[in-house]
């Protein structure tokens, strides 16, 4: 009887103790409300209203969720009547021209690495491939690509958070196309990203910037961002050359769209071809080469392994390019 007549003076003092806080806590918003009344008496008139930031008034439409998220790169389809980036990607000829190559996606596995904001992901599946990953580490993009998914009602595609390196790593998937555009030149180990590409396909996109001597001499003002002396490596019998840069602190800007980390490497032209051959692709055909890129060279790279006991990685050999 006595254990049961304490037990009951400890719940009463803490029950005490809970009201006592709760009570203390809307005593704290009651004195707060009227101190804010007494400095700004306009918030608290009855013919009034305090409209929340955490919630849209207006009627629903497709400029509203745009307007959710800061930094876009890329416009939306006309028809979807929001605006969006400057970037009209949602019917860039270098994917149409990596799809003439291809052939039909009916059936088949597609990996796309930086999705940035799900233009060329909405051109892809278009094409209706069985299975459509995107795989993208920018926070930011990551939730435009979910914005646009909803608004082009993509039903095929699925959307990853995270680096492309480690899906690649880790994914068990054998894809039958890889697409990377725009994501081998924000490579901290660009050379590791082809292999791990080569890995996981026998059939590769590739729109990069490169660097370049002739094309972009010292002094070209495009050279601006490299830092240090290029850098020398043999990697599966090729002697590949790197050149490091630096963003230079662009990522403060919301539509920053470059890779995880500041240093990152641009490879040259000749020897992400020979590379791509030693890692077996034999049909290699090259498109949109663009040398006065105000960014920097660049081109594009359809790379397909004709015949899988093709793919020696020790054969150094260039292979076809057309």
């Amino acid at each position: 009887m006595h254990s049961k007549n304490v037990r009951r003076a400890i719940d009463s003092f803490f029950f005490g103790l809970l009201f006592a806080g709760k009570a203390l806590g809307q005593l704290q918003r009651i004195i707060g409300n009227l101190f804010i009344q007494r400095l700004a008496p306009e918030r608290f008139d009855n013919r009034k209203s305090i409209e929340l930031d955490q919630y849209v008034a207006s009627m629903p439409c497709p400029q509203n969720a745009v307007d959710l998220l800061p930094g876009w790169n890329h416009a939306l389809p006309p028809e979807i009547e929001a605006t969006a980036g400057s970037g009209c990607f949602y019917n860039d000829p270098r994917i149409l021209w990596a799809l003439e190559q291809f052939g039909s996606l009916e059936g088949k596995k597609v990996l796309e690495i930086g999705p940035l904001e799900a233009s060329h992901t909405y051109l892809l599946e278009k094409h209706k491939p069985l299975l459509l990953h995107a795989v993208d580490a920018n926070k930011l993009s990551f939730l435009r690509c979910l914005v646009v998914k909803e608004l082009l009602q993509l039903k095929i595609a699925r959307f990853f958070l995270g680096d492309c390196q480690e899906w690649l790593e880790q994914t068990t998937e054998k894809y039958d196309f890889i697409v990377a555009s725009g994501v081998l030149y924000h490579m901290m180990d660009p050379v590791r990203f082809i292999e791990l590409m080569a890995a996981r396909t026998d059939c590769i996109f590739i729109w990069t910037h490169y660097a370049d001597e002739t094309e972009m001499p010292p002094g070209d003002i495009r050279r601006a961002a490299f830092i240090g002396d290029m850098e020398a490596e043999e990697r599966h019998g090729v002697q590949i050359r790197s050149h490091r840069r630096s963003y230079h602190g662009a990522w403060v800007d919301k539509a920053f769209c470059g890779g995880i980390h500041d240093a990152h490497r641009w490879l040259e032209r000749d020897d992400i071809l020979v590379l791509l051959g030693a890692l077996g692709f034999d049909d290699i055909r090259l498109s949109s080469q663009q040398p006065d890129h105000p960014n920097g060279p660049a081109f594009s790279i359809y790379a397909r392994r004709r015949e899988r006991e093709n793919a020696d990685v020790g054969d150094a050999q260039a292979p076809a390019v057309s």
